[in-house]
């Protein structure tokens, strides 16, 4: 008897060994990040049965496939047929369909959706267009997005146009992995310096409107980088780059999995010196961390931090004298940046059987921003005096962001429901310095500012305040018809701080408050084909710096403060669709809105160089934006996106400060919004020489007007820049010219009011040659 229970015991086992031996496992991955691909199907092409990657990358088929052709395809990637060898464990490699508009995106609802599914004008930038650019600052990047000028200020400081003219407004939402990068009430428009472009694995910006799921300050767009994952195969990647204006950069990214572990560390190191605009020496390092543990293929544990620390020196803009004759030497050489930030998250993620999901975050933020601005500095025409000024800007953060959605077989619809709590004690302080200005010949423009004396007793602004951000949010989608898909969301925030004024000694508290709708529809045409159409509002109260800004003591109502400072308030409309033709190798993408403000904060500049902040009663930003692929085979690709639009004043009363004058702007251009932007781009990857890529860039700006009462023009510009770049084995080797053609351009240009204003000009770059070699080594496949 017990000789037979071990003979079936033993049969047993060889039973399970054999089943386990015809087991067919492996693991999906992009070829381009290492990065596991989920919900990648793989399907046995003779019996047209399969499976899906976890998100591990993880799937498994049953019996023994040897001999078998197996294909494996994912929605935004080429698909792939092999045929199963000896191997029972085996990682593929997949491709990104660079013109593939059909792909997942995570930003419009906080969790993987079809971008065809997403009522909203949303684009995505791959791993593969971001390599390829090897970018030394975001917007070499963020500019291809149709729709999107990010404005390179130099050393990686910016302004923002996404449905708004040039703007430093907070009317843009700065995100990384989803959480914002900064609390609201406490925004700074040059805030993407503090991101790491080494570890951006993606990109993906929402235009318009879309409060509804991530709140205020989503007004403009919501801009969120993605950052690299643990890679399915261990991955080392370093590499250098310099320019020959003295820019140098050290880069270095690993990754991988051990088990259910994963890992990936990235950053670099950059440096300038004695460029070609004097006085913009800088430094900057940042380093990104991720972790991730799978407990289960469904329930996992997320950790990343983010550390950066930048230290530039600003130039700042020059005169039309020093702009013309590419006198590149800046005014200053005594004003600065410096910040400081760290940013850490926990996420607790769980995917549930029906396809529902759910997700907490735990993060945290520590920044220190400190300057000397260039553009604090007042200087009236003639005067050989001047003042500026020294800031800081700190806070602290700690929040929660939890969601669920929840998925229900009546109308195939899902519920998304979550809720954000943000508390964050911060501090500003800024007081005067008193400069010498030196002055041309013809007394009308500086030479040079020299620092006479610090004056921390003349303070600007002196406060201590605690905020505290509340909000609730839904969503729910659901299948009207079939192919009509309709999503309809609702959000309530409430922004409260507490403050003590140390200017007067006053302390107290306020709130701001709104709730914001909206509702979208899409209708699937079929062959590539959809429509979309959306209404949606959103709303920015205004940042405590200009809240607790000294007011000029000459105003006739006599205040000190801008305590009645009203939120500005948006209603946008819009429709879109996108279509595919010739078998896939044309997509377009298309979106008409329409976007009404009122009390927009606008930036009104003063003869003395110095800004009053404005409400506008009503603003109209009316637009088109447009993108399209074209890839007629594997060795070209070509890619052209951008928009045309109308952003002017309806109702607005222009006020100086100097003589009280009122002026009406209505009807006019708002300043630094050109009618026409677009970024254009043709790629080469020959067959006779593998491995090899070359591509030509053309990024057109039509001109604007440089103030509020549109008496003076700036012309725009049309730059070039190629990039090239081969790989042997591991090695790459890679270049690019930027501003190819040598173009004198300007990125900004602006102009108060006064007919004695002068412009100034914040020059680009003369024509600048990057080099790089960067070494990649992963291990077994």
């Amino acid at each position: 008897m017990n000789l037979k229970i071990y003979l079936q015991a033993a049969l047993l086992f060889i039973f399970i060994k054999q089943a386990q031996a015809q087991t067919f496992r492996g693991k999906v991955y992009d070829i381009q990040t290492k990065e596991p691909v989920i919900g990648a199907t793989v399907q046995i092409i003779s019996s047209n049965t399969g499976t899906s990657t976890d998100n591990d990358g993880s799937f498994s088929l049953p019996g023994n496939l040897k001999g078998l052709a197996v294909r494996i395809s994912s929605i935004g990637f080429s698909a792939k047929e092999i045929v199963v060898s000896d191997d029972k464990t085996i990682n593929i490699a997949l491709e990104s369909a660079t013109e593939n508009l059909q792909s997942l995106v995570v930003t419009g609802n906080r969790e993987a959706t079809l971008r065809t599914e997403s009522p909203i004008a949303i684009s995505r930038l791959t791993p593969k267009m971001i390599d390829e650019a090897k970018p030394t600052a975001m917007y070499e990047i963020v500019n291809k997005v149709p729709g999107v000028m990010m404005v390179n200020l130099g050393n990686e400081q910016h302004s923002m146009a996404i449905r708004q003219p040039f703007t430093t407004n907070a009317y843009f939402l700065y995100m990384e992995d989803g959480v914002p990068i900064r609390p609201m009430g406490v925004f700074n428009h040059n805030s993407i310096l503090e991101f790491n472009q080494f570890a951006i694995s993606s990109v993906e910006v929402v235009k318009g409107p879309v409060s509804s799921i991530y709140g205020p300050e989503a007004v403009g767009g919501a801009v969120n980088f993605i950052t690299q994952r643990p890679t399915i195969i261990p991955t080392v990647k370093v590499g250098i780059q310099a320019d020959q204006w003295g820019y140098k950069r050290l880069q270095y990214g690993a990754g991988g999995m051990i088990g259910k572990f994963g890992v990936y560390v990235g950053g670099f190191t950059a440096n300038q010196k004695d460029s070609w605009m004097k006085g913009s020496d800088y430094d900057k390092n940042a380093v990104n961390t991720r972790l991730e543990y799978h407990f289960t293929p469904s329930t996992r544990l997320i950790y990343t931090f983010a550390y950066n620390n930048y230290d530039s020196q600003t130039s700042g803009s020059v005169d039309s004298i020093a702009f013309y004759s590419r006198q590149y030497v800046s005014t200053t050489d005594f004003t600065y940046r410096k910040s400081k930030s760290l940013r850490s998250r926990l996420t607790l993620e769980k995917d549930w059987q029906n396809g529902s999901q759910s997700f907490v975050t735990v993060f945290a933020r520590k920044n220190e921003h400190g300057q000397n601005p260039s553009y604090g500095i007042r200087w009236i025409t003639g005067q050989t005096t001047a003042r500026g000024e020294i800031n800081s800007s700190d806070f602290k953060s700690i929040g929660l962001i939890a969601q669920h959605s929840q998925r229900f077989s009546f109308l195939n619809s899902k519920l998304i429901a979550g809720t954000v709590l943000d508390f964050s004690p911060s501090s500003y302080w800024s007081y005067q310095v008193d400069l010498e200005a030196t002055l041309r010949s013809d007394k009308k423009s500086v030479e040079k500012y020299t620092i006479v004396k610090e004056r921390p007793d003349i303070r600007n602004s002196d406060y201590q305040a605690d905020i505290k951000n509340t909000a609730v949010y839904s969503q729910y989608d659901f299948e009207l018809l079939p192919r009509l898909k309709i999503s309809a969301g609702i959000r309530y925030d409430r922004m409260s701080f507490s403050y003590t004024n140390y200017l007067d000694s006053t302390f107290g508290g306020k709130s701001y408050s709104r709730v914001t709708p909206k509702i979208g529809a899409t209708y699937d045409l079929g062959k590539g084909k959809g429509i979309y159409a959306n209404y949606s509002t959103g709303f920015s109260p205004p940042g405590l710096t200009s809240i607790f800004r000294k007011r000029p003591a000459a105003l006739p109502n006599g205040d000190l403060f801008y305590y009645n400072l009203q939120p500005a308030e948006f209603n946008n409309a819009e429709i879109g669709g996108w279509a595919s033709f010739m078998h896939n190798k044309v997509y377009v993408d298309l979106a008409f809105y329409q976007m009404n403000g009122r009390n927009e904060l606008l930036n009104v500049r003063l003869p003395d160089n110095s800004t009053d902040y404005q409400s506008a009663g009503k603003t109209l930003h009316r637009g088109v934006e447009f993108g399209l692929t074209y890839k007629p085979s594997k060795e070209l690709f070509f890619r052209f996106g951008g928009t045309t639009a109308i952003h002017r004043y309806e109702e607005f009363i222009l006020s100086s400060r100097e003589s009280d004058a009122l002026k009406n702007v209505n009807g006019k251009d708002m300043p630094s919004s050109p009618r026409w932007l677009w970024n254009s781009e043709f790629n080469y990857y020959p067959k006779w020489f593998k491995n090899f890529r070359s591509s030509v860039e053309w990024q057109h700006v039509t001109g604007w007007y440089q103030n509020q009462i549109n008496t003076v023009r700036y012309e725009g510009y049309d730059i070039m820049n190629f990039r090239v770049g081969y790989q042997w084995k591991g090695v790459e080797v890679f270049s690019n010219i930027l501003n190819l053609t040598n173009v004198l351009y300007a990125t900004n240009a602006t102009r108060g009011n006064n007919a004695t204003d002068r412009t100034t000009f914040n020059a680009a770059a003369p024509r600048t040659f990057i080099m790089g070699i960067q070494y990649t080594f992963s291990g077994k496949k």
